[in-house]
């Protein structure tokens, strides 16, 4: 979230207990649109024992044109909800929060921010007419009930247009089945439920996804290698719908950073909860958003477990949508967790990222510890349209866009990280 939507929060705290105090209880029945994220049968996954993640959405009506709100509902269960708007190019500049009832208890939550961080691509992807705008996702476990409340910021600003309440279910896999219980604790060592993490540099994407298109100029030239890759849980280990991605991935010339972040929204997942995390976040990004594929280039979890993101080839240079105004220089990592709101990233997720850095800038001959100079691509709240970034290597999201994302402990935890870096044996010349 940006610094001046966290403090619009704070200041609108009694505003929201005022005009939200006789909202109407609705338990039953209510109009939900529904789309299954698969393009296979209503509800059925890509095989036996399987079951498509589904997004369903639910407008955010009023008359106030400064005020949307969505009373008690019951609707289809979910794991992870955002707001979202028609132009992405509008910026909301207010408040939201939502609040959920838990689907096996029936007790409903306390109220949570929704944090709007998220900028369409600078590339061609982000100018697709169907590219929606929208807040982080938040993923607040299953759930078959929501409340929800908006506020715009100011007496010059409304709500955007055609605002509306997202919910993913992500579905099933035949192993991860999305509500399972850790097996691993949460200070490492537990890898959950996913499809084991594969070790070595992999050749392409996952089978059944897109196939990648062949770099041409500079990506294609050959580059320093480092050591063999860390271990990586693939699209198929954890249970990505490859149907979701219509185009193929773009590439970069090279990786000339990486950029860490946050998820956000809670940390009380489980490790066995991970696949199922990242499968909601793949269909909140192309069936909310309105992208290609999943933004981040890799998922990392509070066990250290490493995740493939965006398809094309964990080894490669694919360009994602993670960064704005820096994402054709980079790679984007985000840490499963909320690192704002009293989260501390564990030993092993910390080592994890350092790895993982350090083996994708080495493969460009990058040193994780170096400082690199970036122009940026666009105005990001830090930097002008052509201005010249001096980076990290290894930088945080709100290094290059205006965000308190990566959070308060992962960011202070990045210097870390660097030294890390540099030590880990997947650096270059280690």
């Amino acid at each position: 979230m940006s610094p001046r939507g966290a403090r619009a929060r704070r200041a609108n705290g009694k505003k929201y207990a005022t005009w939200l105090a006789a909202g109407v209880v609705v338990l039953g029945g209510t109009a939900v649109t529904a789309v299954a994220a698969s393009a296979g049968g209503e509800g059925a996954g890509p095989g036996d024992g399987t079951r498509s993640a589904k997004a369903h959405a639910l407008a955010l009506d009023g008359k106030d044109p400064k005020r949307r709100a969505l009373p008690r509902t019951g609707t289809p269960t979910f794991s992870l909800v955002g707001v979202s708007w028609e132009d992405s190019g509008d910026t909301f500049e207010g408040t939201a929060q939502i609040r959920t009832r838990d689907a096996a208890t029936g007790e409903w939550s306390e109220w949570h921010d929704l944090d709007f961080d998220i900028r369409a691509p600078e590339s061609t992807e982000g100018e697709e007419p169907e590219v929606r705008g929208a807040s982080e996702p938040l993923w607040v476990g299953p759930s078959d009930g929501v409340e929800a409340r908006v506020v715009a910021d100011g007496e010059e600003t409304a709500v955007p247009e055609a605002l509306r309440l997202d919910m993913i279910d992500p579905g099933e896999t035949v192993k991860g089945k999305g509500n399972g219980k850790d097996n691993g604790g949460t200070q490492g060592g537990g890898k959950g439920d996913a499809e084991p993490p594969t070790s070595g540099a992999p050749t392409g994407p996952a089978p059944g996804a897109v196939p990648a298109q062949e770099p041409t100029g500079p990506a294609a030239t050959t580059i320093p290698t480092a050591p063999t890759a860390p271990a990586v849980v693939s699209r198929a280990g954890w249970g990505a719908d490859e149907s979701l991605v219509q185009d193929p991935p773009s590439y970069l010339n090279e990786v000339d950073a990486v950029f860490v972040h946050h998820t956000a929204g809670t940390n009380d997942y489980t490790c066995a909860d991970s696949p199922a995390v990242i499968r909601a976040i793949l269909t909140y990004h192309v069936r909310t958003n309105g992208w290609n594929d999943v933004g981040y280039n890799f998922f990392v979890d509070k066990c250290g477990t490493v995740f493939e993101g965006r398809a094309g080839g964990v080894d490669r240079p694919v360009l994602g949508a993670h960064t704005y105004g820096f994402n054709s220089y980079s790679s984007g990592v985000s840490l499963l967790g909320d690192y704002e709101n009293g989260g501390t990233p564990t030993a092993a997720a910390r080592q994890a990222i350092a790895d993982l850095a350090a083996w994708k800038l080495g493969l460009h001959g990058v040193d994780p510890e170096a400082e690199v100079a970036l122009t940026a691509a666009a105005d990001t709240g830090v930097w002008k349209k052509g201005q010249v970034a001096t980076l990290n290597t290894i930088s945080g999201h709100r290094d290059g866009y205006a965000t308190l994302c990566p959070g308060a402990t992962l960011y202070s935890a990045l210097p870390g990280i660097r030294t890390t870096a540099g030590a880990s044996p997947y650096a270059i010349g280690n």
